[in-house]
Order: C-alpha cells, then sequence, then structure tokens
C-alpha cells in the first residue's frame, strides 16, 4: 500500500506552525519523537500555556482498495471525523486519486489538562500523562465509538478504579432485556475472546458499569453504537492500558464547539451536536458564544461572531480560523489591507472571499463608495511586514495580484449588499 502524503500548508498561509505540530506516534511503548505514519496512538508534544492546538491537517491519495475507514484507521481517526473532513466523498467506495483530508489537528478540550478527558461530541480522547520535573508533557489521542441513541454515555468527573486484561462481560440485565427484545439473546457472561465485544482490554470507571474498552467490531469507533461505554480500536486500547494506573482520573464532556489559540490566530473546531430522540437541532448559537466567550474580550467578539457561525455550520472537525493576531490587537482603521479583487457581481466577491477564508485569511467584503464595485480585502493586518508576507503567500499560492493598501482607507466602507 502506498501513499502519497502531503502536509496541507494551505490551510494557513503565511504561517508555519513546526514547533510542536510534528505528528508523534507511539509505536508498541516506544515514543518515536519524529513525523511517521502508523496504525498507532498520536502523541503531541503539550502546547505551553496559552496555546490550544496539536497535530497537524493533511492529504492522502486513495488508492483502489481503500475505503475511508481504513484510511481513518491508520491515521488514528474514526469514522465520524474523516467523513465529516470529507464531504461528498463516498466512504466505502472513494474514487482511486481521490485526495483525501486528514483531519489530525486538534483543539485541545478546554477543561485541566490532566489525565483523561473524553468529549463525546468529538468521540475522541485524550490523555494527558503525569508531566515531568520541568513541566513539560505529551498528550495522546485516540478516537472513541459512544453511547448509541438511548443509551447516553454519561457527562461527569470519575476515576479508573480497575483494570482487566482478557475482561469476560458480565451482561447487564438492562442490556439482556433489549437484546432479548430483538430477537438476539445474550448470556449472561460472554468469556474472552474472539466474540467478546469488551476486547482484550478493559478500564473501569467509577460511575456504575461502565468501561473503556476494546472491541471486536473496529468499524463502531467513530460512531454511536456502544450501550454507553466508551470502545476503542484495538490498538489503541493497548496502548492507553499499559500508560494508565488505577485512580487516573476521567472527564466526560460534551464540547461540539472548541475555541483555541496557535501563535496568535483563534481557531473554532465545529462538530455535529448529539441529538437524542426526536428533538429538534439546537441552535449553535448559544453553544458558539458560550465557547467564544470563554477566549475573546467582548470588546471584539461580535467581529468573529459571523465567521465562527459559517464554521459552525460546516461541521467539519477541523480547526479552522476566526481571528488573527492583528485583528484582536488592531482597530478596522488602522494597519493594512490586501485587495484581491472587485467585482460588479457581489456573489463573484462572496465566492473569491470564501475559498480564502477557508484557507484561513482573515477576509472582508467591502464595497468603496466611489466605483459601487464589490471589494474583496484580506485583513487587517496590524504590521506592514505581516501583510507583506501574506501578499507573497497569495501570490505564489493563488496567483491573486493582491495590492497593499492602508486599513484606514476602508474601515469605514459598508459592506456589499444583496
Amino acid at each position: 500500500m502506498s501513499y502519497r502524503i502531503s502536509r496541507n500548508d494551505e490551510s494557513n498561509p503565511g504561517r508555519h506552525h513546526g514547533r510542536g505540530c510534528k505528528i508523534l506516534r507511539v509505536w508498541l511503548t516506544a515514543w518515536l519523537w519524529s513525523w511517521t505514519v502508523v496504525a498507532a496512538a498520536a502523541v503531541y508534544p503539550l502546547p505551553p500555556p496559552g496555546e490550544d492546538l496539536v497535530g497537524e491537517v493533511i492529504t492522502v491519495v486513495a488508492e483502489a482498495e481503500d475505503t475511508l475507514l481504513d484510511i481513518a484507521r491508520r491515521f488514528g481517526l474514526g469514522y465520524n471525523e474523516i467523513v465529516a473532513a470529507n464531504p461528498g466523498v463516498d466512504p466505502w467506495l472513494p474514487e482511486p486519486g481521490t485526495e483525501i483530508v486528514v483531519p489530525a489537528r486538534f483543539v485541545l478540550p478546554s477543561v485541566p489538562r490532566e489525565g483523561i478527558v473524553v468529549n463525546l461530541a468529538e468521540m475522541r480522547l485524550y490523555y494527558f500523562p503525569p508531566r515531568q520535573r520541568d513541566g513539560s508533557g505529551v498528550v495522546m489521542t485516540f478516537p472513541l465509538g459512544i453511547g448509541q441513541e438511548g443509551w447516553a454515555t454519561p457527562t461527569g468527573v470519575t476515576r479508573i478504579v480497575d483494570k482487566r486484561r482478557d475482561p469476560a462481560w458480565v451482561v447487564p440485565e438492562s442490556i439482556r432485556r433489549a437484546s432479548a427484545a430483538q430477537g438476539e439473546p445474550l448470556p449472561a457472561v460472554v468469556p474472552p475472546g474472539p466474540d467478546n465485544p469488551l476486547g482484550k482490554f478493559a478500564l473501569r470507571l467509577g460511575i456504575t458499569s461502565y468501561l473503556i474498552h476494546g472491541t471486536n467490531k473496529p468499524y463502531g469507533v467513530g460512531r454511536r453504537i456502544s450501550h454507553g461505554c466508551l470502545r476503542m480500536y484495538p490498538e489503541d486500547i493497548e496502548i492507553l492500558f499499559d500508560e494508565v494506573e488505577v485512580g487516573t482520573p476521567v472527564r466526560i464532556v460534551d464540547h461540539p464547539y472548541k475555541v483555541g489559540r496557535a501563535e496568535g490566530v483563534l481557531y473554532l473546531e465545529a462538530h455535529e451536536p448529539i441529538q437524542e430522540g426526536n428533538a429538534p437541532p439546537a441552535t449553535n448559537l448559544p453553544q458558539v458564544m458560550q465557547a467564544l466567550a470563554a477566549m475573546t474580550p467582548a470588546r471584539w467578539r461580535e467581529r468573529v461572531l459571523m465567521r465562527a457561525m459559517v464554521v459552525a455550520a460546516r461541521h467539519r472537525g477541523i480547526p479552522e480560523t476566526i481571528s488573527t493576531l492583528d485583528e484582536q490587537a488592531d482597530s478596522p482603521k488602522s494597519g493594512w489591507v490586501l485587495q484581491v479583487g472587485a467585482f460588479y457581481e457581489r456573489r463573484n466577491a462572496l465566492a473569491l472571499a470564501g475559498r480564502l477564508a477557508r484557507q484561513a485569511f482573515p477576509v472582508t467584503v467591502r464595497a468603496r463608495l466611489n466605483d459601487g464595485l464589490c471589494h474583496v480585502l484580506v485583513g487587517p493586518y496590524g504590521h506592514r511586514v505581516t501583510a507583506v508576507a501574506a501578499q507573497a503567500q497569495l501570490e505564489r499560492h493563488w496567483g491573486l495580484e493582491a495590492r497593499l493598501l492602508p486599513a484606514m482607507r476602508h474601515g469605514l466602507l459598508a459592506a456589499c449588499q444583496p
């Protein structure tokens, strides 16, 4: 099996997140401190205070025998993550030669970075081992299968209370009744072996009857498929089992929208919220506002809300830029902007702006009062050197001629109207 692998550098033109973003993976018990592709856990250096992102988005090229599930497992992802990042791609029969986005960049959940943290909406587990004496540390992360509708995995704070190798499954009476009603009766105890849904390793939580365990059905990772327990790929649970001790704290949260910073840039990572029953989908505005409130001062929160809502509506599970350091530090009248296009048709301006915004450029569409055209503006940038670097990226990667202009010329112009 061969892959052409390319780093998705254009996901954030003009910035290079090399520090702390090379994928480090566990192979058996050794931590390989280099970027490698293996079927094992992703391990990243813990970012410093004020930094919240780890990993990197890359692309691979699908070959004839691939499914998205195969690719997901090789890169430590679940079904939900690979499908959300590749809308329109058949998960079972991706056309050979298709570029597949591997969403291996993550905003760390906004909770204490200790022990095990599970984010249900993301269907992902983070493990923060004890730090070194100098304060440095790592974070390990794994995809999960979670509780199906009617058997939701509970949120809360608990601990690992027991570890079992080759566990027998003592089937709870509620599950036996439900299975019998479906014509699939279960025994009181399922012994260790290939038919045991717990797999070869299990970590028992302090919440009665709930486990973190392996599985004999790996395709369920990244799905709502269990009776409330947390399922992991067999190779992942083996690694986690060896790493954690009894007494390790476990925090289970449900955060579909995660906001974090990396090198001054503010990102939003959006996942489809978990719905139960026939309840109508909840609006994502309150949850997005809550995520922003923890990370942004009120004076410029409204400035990033519209961009955040666009990212939230896509639910791609990939951290996307919603504000740059320059936007946060400078008023709309100061600094520099890059003019990259002028259109009579508003829809053409918005199409270009949308493409640039998806590639992490701060973009606005404004109307210059003296000509009535819709101008696509990138910026504002607080410093001329930053604007010039972005100008070079636009010309080199996009073939766009960008004019460098003082932002004050455009700060008071109205947005293009339909």
